[in-house]
């Protein structure tokens, strides 16, 4: 009999830990994780706040039982080395507790990707018993029929005919055949085409609104296209292309159907070019040395930075749409020491502000030469980079907002400015995980379980080396996992 271990209710993913006092503790994530490895809570690389914590520095059930465990002889607040060094003994004693009282205990709801803080989620068991030879599937295991169905399905938009299933029946040699299927499914309008499924993949990240939109199907207050974004993932995502390109990426690409086929054109007009050849409403205007892949696409910046001085919802977009962490689920936090500073008068400092401004205000810098709608500058135009930009906006945000820096912090690593920011975070794991995340999201439909974790680290570690950050090189991979091919 082989067990596999479903959830009732989805965790909640968790970033940071804090001590007792509320003082955030950096090491906490990389602690947990590190202790925890196969914890579906860590498939996106690090746990969250929000697995001890309401909101900080408020702590839910299962924090509260970490809390006293933790050295609890220690005047608090603990100093970082303190906790860092004694978490993982703290995380062991309150294992075999029931914090949340739904009857089962804190190990078990890590191990099988229930919250331990949440009584309505609790951790549930799904058995698997030798097949019945009249099954049409092995129920047990890895069912290379059923994974060909499968293909056929998510990548070719269809179902197969009896032909085609009866000629892959016939194949010798069935798992070639499959790899041969995903290919030419690969090739589909299902899959690559406008509307298809890599798509509407990009919807998350691109946050389409009509109203706004111009071009084709444009609103009623045309201020940028998004046709030009979804052209631009789609092609990044396809072929033999690097998925970094998503980010680091200088160039633009426009789809169209021709001849019942969508094809991704790239151009490289510079601004005056593109306003000769497409209007103001659509023109694109960031300077090709500026350019960050769709961090600097005119659409992106009407969206997100819009008016503001301080990009810091540009920011959060970014990290959650392309790095996965979603800061306001206190995902990702790496606190930059002397941050935040308040250069925009917004309040960031305040304690239960300061946490997270952290973390998010060095993020933010770099995207700070970036206009959205409107500038400053009267003179100056919308929808580009203006290194000057910051001093226009002193008189509605104060005089320290013209001292705002350009450089960040990503990672705890320095940047210089956005295109740096884009170089650092398309090289790292969050970007490998998010990316690899979101494929097993679409073709699974969960997140990866607590068995499937180890299959999952090692799609996200080949996506960087062997895969060489090539989308369709790692879907052959995904093909081949038991998570995608049992029954």
């Amino acid at each position: 009999m082989r067990t596999t271990l479903a959830w009732v209710s989805l965790p909640v993913v968790a970033v940071a830990l804090l001590a007792r006092s509320g003082v955030a503790q950096p090491p906490g994530p990389a602690r947990f994780c590190e202790h925890y490895p196969e914890a579906p809570v860590c498939s996106a690389g690090e746990a969250s706040c929000a697995t001890c914590h309401v909101a900080p520095p408020q702590l839910n059930a299962y924090g509260s039982d970490i809390a006293v465990a933790l050295v609890p002889n220690e005047s608090r607040p603990l100093h970082a080395d303190v906790f860092s060094s004694n978490l993982v003994d703290a995380l062991v004693a309150v294992e075999p507790l029931d914090s949340d009282g739904d009857g089962s205990s804190n190990l078990d709801e890590i191990q099988f990707g229930s919250d331990p803080a949440d009584a309505e989620s609790t951790p549930a068991v799904r058995d698997c018993t030798d097949a019945d030879p009249k099954d049409a599937w092995d129920l047990c295991g890895y069912d290379v029929d059923f994974a060909f169905k499968r293909v056929m399905v998510d990548f070719c938009g269809r179902s197969p005919t009896f032909e085609e299933r009866e000629a892959f029946l016939d194949d010798k040699d069935p798992v070639t055949a499959l790899h041969d299927q995903l290919d030419r499914c690969f090739e589909t309008e299902a899959w690559r085409g406008i509307g298809g499924r890599v798509w509407n993949l990009a919807n998350r990240k691109i946050a389409p609104t009509q109203a706004v939109k111009s071009g084709r199907d444009s609103g009623p207050i045309p201020l940028g296209d998004y046709d030009d974004d979804y052209a631009y993932f789609v092609w990044t995502q396809t072929e033999d292309r690097d998925a970094r390109l998503v980010l680091t990426g200088q160039s633009f690409v426009e789809a169209k159907r021709m001849g019942g086929r969508t094809e991704y054109q790239v151009w490289d007009r510079d601004a005056e070019e593109d306003y000769e050849a497409r209007g103001y409403d659509r023109a694109q205007f960031v300077p090709r040395d500026r350019r960050a892949g769709m961090l600097t696409h005119r659409w992106f910046l009407v969206v997100n930075t819009m008016f503001t001085a301080v990009p810091r919802t540009t920011a959060a977009q970014a990290y959650r749409a392309y790095l996965g962490y979603d800061l306001a689920r206190l995902e990702g936090l790496f606190p930059v020491p002397g941050e935040p500073v308040d250069y925009d008068v917004k309040g960031v400092t305040e304690p239960g502000c300061a946490a997270c401004h952290s973390t998010l205000d060095p993020l933010s810098y770099p995207f700070s030469r970036y206009e959205g709608i409107g500038g400053g500058d009267p003179n100056s135009l919308s929808y580009t980079y203006d290194a000057d930009r910051m001093p226009f906006y002193v008189d509605t945000d104060g005089p320290l907002v013209a001292d705002t820096p350009e450089a960040g912090v990503l990672f705890g690593e320095p940047v210089a400015d956005l295109v740096e920011w884009a170089t650092v975070a398309a090289n790292s794991e969050a970007f490998r995980r998010a990316t690899v995340l979101d494929y097993w999201r679409m073709l699974l439909r969960e997140d990866p379980r607590a068995s499937e974790q180890d299959a999952f680290g090692k799609l996200v570690q080949a996506f960087g080396t062997e895969h060489d950050y090539r989308v369709q090189s790692m879907l052959h991979d995904l093909i081949d996992t038991e998570a995608y091919g049992a029954p």
